[in-house]
């Protein structure tokens, strides 16, 4: 197979940019030109290893080797090495522009074997373990991009890419357990507001339920506020949805990928 050229390679992103994430037309005007791109290679390699965690019928194995091989990849980008792979391709030359550390991409992929083996988190300590994977990496990427790297706004870009992730979760508490049988609710803190599975898949939003999806809420909005200034174009966001908490199940679903959209808007209000 004839080694792709980066011209190509750009435009295969691009083009899985546009096809999966239907708002990029749009959302791309409001980028600067130059953020375009490497956005949309970014988009594709999340959107395309987080496919292999949860997508399709493969096998729990097939699911692991398959972000094993986006590994090695990354591995072949550090040491060099020739890569055949559109996306890789067009990452490495991202990642030599903007300078960016590729144990960030590393990170993404250890949050997505990790949701293709756990399923259960026993307390809010492992759930922000889960994030410091699955979103903070997320952030801290386009601050590599926008050339803000400093540790201050490191920090609070974490705290506000984590308070995105819990609200995904928060949003889809039924849509996680129905499609993939993952709770991210802390088990101690279910048993705490006597909330059980059985409530989930029941879709029963009574007011233990309520109390504790408020109660997640609130430790989000902290979160926010601990990102400030940097956080504060999302906070009305989420305390709308706190005033909201009659019924839990009926909210609107984000996909996890928005997650790279909404940390642009975030960090640098767009």
């Amino acid at each position: 197979m004839k080694q792709p050229s980066l011209t190509q390679a750009y435009e295969y992103c691009l083009e899985i940019t546009r096809s999966h994430y239907e708002n990029f037309p749009v959302a791309s005007w409001f980028l600067p030109k130059r953020y375009r791109r490497p956005i949309s290679v970014i988009y594709a390699f999340a959107r395309t290893a987080d496919d292999f965690a949860d997508e399709g019928d493969l096998e729990e194995q097939q699911r692991l080797t398959k972000l094993e091989e986006y590994d090695e990849l990354l591995t072949r980008i550090h040491s060099g090495n020739d890569i055949n792979h559109p996306i890789f391709i067009a990452l490495s030359d991202v990642i030599k522009r903007h300078d960016i550390p590729v144990q960030l991409f590393r990170d993404l992929l250890t949050a997505f074997k990790q949701d293709v083996t756990k399923k259960r988190y026993a307390n809010f300590g492992e759930v922000m373990e889960y994030c410091r994977f699955s979103a903070n990496p997320v952030g801290r990427l386009l601050l590599h991009l926008y050339g803000e790297t400093d540790e201050r706004s490191m920090t609070q870009s974490d705290a506000i890419c984590s308070a995105l992730q819990l609200i995904n979760f928060y949003q889809d508490i039924s849509q996680d357990f129905e499609e993939n049988n993952r709770i991210y609710l802390p088990q101690d803190e279910m048993e705490k507001f006597n909330v059980t599975e059985a409530d989930i898949k029941n879709r029963t939003s009574n007011f233990n339920m309520q109390n504790l999806v408020r109660f997640q809420l609130q430790r989000a909005l902290k979160l926010l506020n601990a990102g400030a200034p940097l956080g504060r174009t999302l906070k009305g966001r989420i305390e709308k949805l706190g005033e909201n908490t009659h019924n839990v199940f009926a909210r609107p679903r984000l996909n996890k990928k928005d997650i790279i959209w909404m940390s642009w808007k975030a960090l640098f209000a767009i």
